[in-house]
């Protein structure tokens, strides 16, 4: 192992008593020699295999093995859709797992692979194809954001919300903003954000204060947005605002272009995850947009949000199964190659049911968001409730999954060279954004309650 290592001078005597002074000198000083160079090599030996076992977390990330998918994730789909999973986990697994680590900690906003995603057909999936949309169900989507989930779930994640900022164009602008916008937005040529929620005005979105004042041909918008996903890269702002009275039924739509005078951006946010996409305030002093930015009608701007969130909650619910199912994977495989006690971990039969509870929840939130899904897709009355019920759970039980793969993986699942850590914290978020499961919980609980 240590082929360099100089070895001291070989003497054939019995006892130091032969050896003069300058001699014993001489030796101690070869020997000393020898062992600084032994300890030398012994160091650079760890520090090659410390770099080599960072090279391997990469490669692990980046060869999600989809036998997973094949025993449970494709269960009742039909052949085409399992033919996009398919083409989705390989974009995934190539374009995104081997640039997940560096993105997070580099923050940088992956402009080129999100056109890649693009050219798949990812950029616009449940919109018309009259425009350039792909076409596709809400459970189609679902299936593609699970699977580029797997590789990065916060790129995955600004795909879903820039696909639900098209879908509203495309579902309730007029034509010209759908020829305008939609070609677009399908080739992610340009890049959008939602934006609703403000510093005060979260959960409570209906009492938003950014207000849209008429002015001749233009509206002059005043306000501020918060936690906007993508601000300040994007070149579209889907915009809710305040043209009425107070209460839901005065908000409308309206959509802002970068460049806009009146538009600015403060600082970059520092977040726990979700570092591949930028968040930042918006805020809009005197901004004017031309009346035809106006999506729908006025006063029908809370009705197009709720809509819009009704599909974003399934989105965000799909990053969680693709984080939740990425973790998993690589909790199994941990547990073939890592021993302790003599003996491969996967031989304990604690972490043998702990990872079929793990695979147990994940199927189950992964058959929740389907359900949802098709819901939405065939307009059931019951949709918003089931949307809620499915983001609510599989959000917080693929968050208890990914935290779970992390303390299978012991202290290694607590560096930054092994991926676990980072869908464990993508997935947080999951909990609180596109509507708190504080609010889900609300929202299941009214439909229960009400009187049909």
């Amino acid at each position: 192992m240590f082929a360099n290592t100089i070895e001291p001078k070989q003497t054939a005597v019995d006892n130091t008593e032969s050896y003069t002074d300058t001699e014993l000198e001489s030796l101690r000083s070869e020997v000393e020699w020898a062992i600084n160079s032994l300890k030398m090599e012994i160091v650079q030996f760890a520090m090659k295999v410390q770099q080599e076992c960072s090279k391997q977390a990469e490669k692990q990330a980046s060869l999600t093995i989809i036998k997973f998918a094949q025993k449970y994730a494709s269960n009742g789909l039909g052949v085409e859709q399992r033919q996009i999973q398919q083409m989705a986990l390989d974009f995934a697994a190539n374009e995104l797992a081997p640039n997940m680590i560096e993105w997070d900690e580099k923050e940088i906003f992956p402009l080129d692979t999100l056109r890649k995603a693009a050219e798949l057909g990812f950029g616009a999936v449940y919109c018309k194809e009259k425009y350039g949309g792909t076409g596709l169900s809400r459970l189609d989507a679902s299936v593609i954001f699970e699977a580029l989930a797997t590789g990065c779930c916060s790129t995955t994640a600004y795909i879903s919300i820039h696909n639900m900022c098209a879908w509203m164009i495309d579902s309730f602008g007029n034509d010209n903003l759908r020829s305008q916008w939609i070609p677009q937005l399908a080739s992610m040529e340009k890049c959008s954000s939602y934006c609703l929620t403000e510093p005060g005005a979260g959960s409570d979105a209906a009492s938003l204060s950014t207000t849209a004042r008429k002015d001749g041909s233009h509206y002059v918008l005043n306000g501020s947005k918060a936690f906007i996903s993508g601000s300040g890269e994007a070149d579209l702002y889907v915009v809710m605002c305040r043209t009425g009275d107070a209460g839901s039924k005065g908000v409308s739509c309206i959509l802002v272009e970068k460049g806009t005078p009146g538009l600015s951006f403060a600082k970059k946010e520092r977040k726990l995850g979700w570092n591949s996409h930028p968040a930042r305030i918006v805020n809009f002093d005197d901004c004017r947009v031309p009346v035809t930015n106006l999506v729908g009608s006025e006063g029908q701007g809370f009705n197009i949000a709720m809509k819009g969130l009704n599909g974003g909650r399934i989105n965000v619910a799909s990053c969680s199964l693709g984080a939740a199912y990425a973790a998993l994977e690589q909790a199994r495989d941990h547990m073939k190659i890592r021993k302790q006690f003599g003996k491969p971990i996967e031989k304990f039969q604690y972490l043998q049911f702990r990872l079929a509870e793990m695979a147990t929840q994940l199927v189950a939130s992964r058959l929740m968001v389907r359900n949802a899904a098709t819901a939405l897709d065939n307009q059931d009355t019951n949709a918003v409730a089931l949307c809620s019920m499915a983001k609510l759970f599989a959000t917080e039980e693929c968050f208890k999954i990914c935290d779970y793969a992390m303390q299978i993986f012991g202290g290694y699942g607590y560096l930054k060279d092994y991926p676990v850590q980072q869908y464990m914290r993508d997935s947080r978020v999951h909990c609180i954004l596109e509507g708190t499961n504080e609010i889900m919980r609300l929202l299941v609980s009214r439909d229960l309650l009400t009187e049909r």
